[in-house]
């Protein structure tokens, strides 16, 4: 057996002296300023209560402290003061731990740990307070009318938040921590009965095979592992910050996978037509949403295609009809049309890189500095023509217009790309980039999800479905993309 085995199997000591020691030696309880022991005397026996400072509601402790200290003059000497202890602690969960690392990692977590003399075991007092802000509205999921709570840092909270809207005696949440070193709480949320078992059985499993020090960066770094998505650019996971949202998904026959310290939950298993959609369309009525619906299809569609397409027409003007022949710039520049196009899609990158780093009362005013200073300078030097600034604009207004902030990066690369293949190749380029995307689309299958679908394999009710937003009490089928338990929302009809 290794030693780090051999000390995650080591025992309590009955002597609270020795486990004082331990945690001087291996925690850093006398160098680590909020690691605190208060040593007490009960019954003639050592009491100690090892805590984090910060992690820990202190009002909790207190009252915990005031009721040990009363069995001084109320109880006699006993040697069941284990016991004794359990019982007079006023609070709603209380655990016990048989070995060294369960206690040093509960501790470690903002848990309370009381070591009592003479017992092989410590008792797991749930104190915890963790520092963070209250729910409020996503600032990337903004509705008209909704609901303004969203997920926070605090995995408890948001657990909490779900159980709110989902009051089933089947939802289920599976705790357990990943990371040697982090030590992240991770629950797995899903409907039993509902849910694919199958699909809960490979997430879990996948969860606890991550072997890592710590996933500080939390929720990207679970789908690296549990996705195994390499290289690939498109999301493979949604990522959600409205508590709404994920619920509804939990309804579908999803598995939400909820992270410590991140306000973003992962929504297991999706498919491209997941990550355009938005709360936005079902907090209207169904003719509002399903056209708010193809207006950000429309975006989207235009994100990807409108300048390889326009690239196209300029290269090959043969290719449009009489009517637009008035399409392509009239004037001719010295610098290549391909080169203009990436250096104005790139400073649209540049730009919204720089409005995330810059303070919110400053990005207004550079956003506007670089959309008309920078934009009408380039045209009058020169650098631009006029044409370019206008489609490139067109197609940035799509990019924001995309709910998923990963997708329409992904979506920005496939267009730089099929920029590139209409350079080379014109027609035949643009139909083979075109091609290529789609099979590249369609042989992704994260956790056994076909990622087209339903358009890929061919679904006409899913299909349906996607392109209009239906009424909620016509929405009898749960998706089969997920192969839910129970395919019914609602109960059918004799």
């Amino acid at each position: 057996m290794s030693k780090l085995s051999q000390e995650k199997m080591m025992k309590i000591d009955k002597n609270p002296d020795v486990i004082e020691k331990y945690f001087e030696d291996r925690v850093g309880l006398g160098t680590s300023f909020d690691l605190d022991v208060r040593k007490l005397v009960i019954l003639k026996k050592k009491v100690h209560l090892y805590t984090v400072n910060g992690l820990c509601d202190s009002i909790i402790i207190t009252q915990i402290l005031k009721e040990l200290q009363k069995l001084n003059d109320t109880e006699k000497t006993t040697s069941k003061l284990y016991e004794l202890i359990e019982n007079r602690i006023s609070n709603s969960s209380v655990q016990p731990a048989k070995t060294m690392d369960e206690m040093v990692d509960q501790v470690l977590s903002g848990l309370m740990a009381v070591v009592v003399e003479g017992a092989d075991r410590a008792l797991i007092v749930d104190v915890r307070n963790y520092p963070g802000r209250q729910p409020e509205e996503p600032d990337t999921e903004k509705v008209v009318r909704g609901s303004r709570d969203g997920y926070v840092e605090n995995i408890v909270v948001n657990t909490a938040l779900t159980r709110r809207r989902i009051r089933d005696e089947r939802l289920r949440f599976e705790i357990m921590q990943t990371g040697e070193r982090s030590k992240t709480d991770i629950a797995i949320g899903y409907i039993k009965g509902v849910a694919n078992p199958r699909l809960v059985h490979t997430i879990r499993k996948e969860l606890k095979a991550i072997d890592i020090d710590g996933i500080t960066m939390a929720d990207k770094t679970i789908e690296e592992y549990l996705m195994k998505q390499g290289y690939n650019p498109y999301p493979l996971v949604r990522y959600t910050e409205r508590a709404d949202v994920g619920s509804i998904h939990l309804l579908e026959g999803h598995v939400l996978i909820y992270i410590d310290t991140s306000p973003s939950i992962m929504i297991t298993p999706t498919t491209l037509f997941h990550h355009v959609q938005h709360a936005e369309e079902y907090r209207q009525s169904p003719a509002v949403g399903t056209f708010v619906r193809w207006t950000r299809f429309l975006g989207i569609w235009a994100s990807i295609f409108l300048l390889p397409l326009w690239f196209l027409f300029v290269m090959d003007p043969t290719l449009l009809p009489d009517q637009l022949d008035f399409i392509g710039p009239n004037e001719q520049s010295h610098i290549p049309l391909l080169l203009q196009l990436l250096i104005a899609d790139l400073g649209v990158e540049f730009m919204r890189i720089a409005a995330i780093h810059t303070p919110t009362p400053l990005s207004t005013a550079m956003g506007l500095i670089a959309a008309v200073l920078i934009g009408e300078i380039a045209v009058n030097v020169g650098l631009f023509q006029a044409e370019v600034i206008l489609y490139v604009s067109i197609v940035a207004i799509g990019t924001f217009s995309t709910p998923s902030y990963e997708l329409s990066v992904a979506n920005k690369m496939v267009r730089m790309l099929l920029l590139i293949c209409v350079a080379l190749f014109k027609a035949p380029g643009f139909i083979i980039g075109c091609t290529l995307y789609i099979i590249f689309l369609a042989q992704s299958k994260p956790l056994g999800a076909p990622y087209l679908w339903p358009l890929l394999p061919f679904n006409p009710k899913g299909l349906f479905n996607i392109l209009l937003r239906r009424p909620v009490p016509g929405a009898v089928l749960r998706p089969s993309v997920v192969r839910p338990q129970d395919r019914f929302r609602q109960p059918p009809k004799p």
